[in-house]
């Protein structure tokens, strides 16, 4: 016996919600990466110059631009990809609902 699929249908107040979590995850990950790599370079850099790490040059000029422009980049794309989404979803529940 077929069973009958149920759509759901879409709620544009749900693309908010989406964007905004995907971008703080993003921003995060970001942020992590590359503050790790901002202290091993620091690290290195210090160590080959004979002086103390300065480790706020690995938070103030390495980390949080990178943290920020990324945050920027994947809020568009973010956006982008749940505009698209929320239309093809919107189009397809209107075809299901004419069948």
């Amino acid at each position: 016996m077929p069973q009958k699929v149920q759509n759901r249908i879409p709620r544009w107040y749900a693309i908010p919600v989406r964007v905004l979590l995907m971008t703080f995850i993003g921003t995060l990950l970001v942020f992590a990466v590359s503050l790790l790599g901002g202290i091993i370079g620091t690290v290195i850099v210090a160590m080959s110059r004979g002086v103390q790490p300065n480790m706020t040059v690995a938070y103030r000029h390495v980390a949080l631009p990178a943290a920020v422009v990324a945050g920027g980049i994947i809020f568009v794309l973010a956006l982008t990809m749940e505009i698209r989404h929320f239309r093809q979803s919107r189009a397809l529940a209107a075809i299901a609902r004419v069948s």
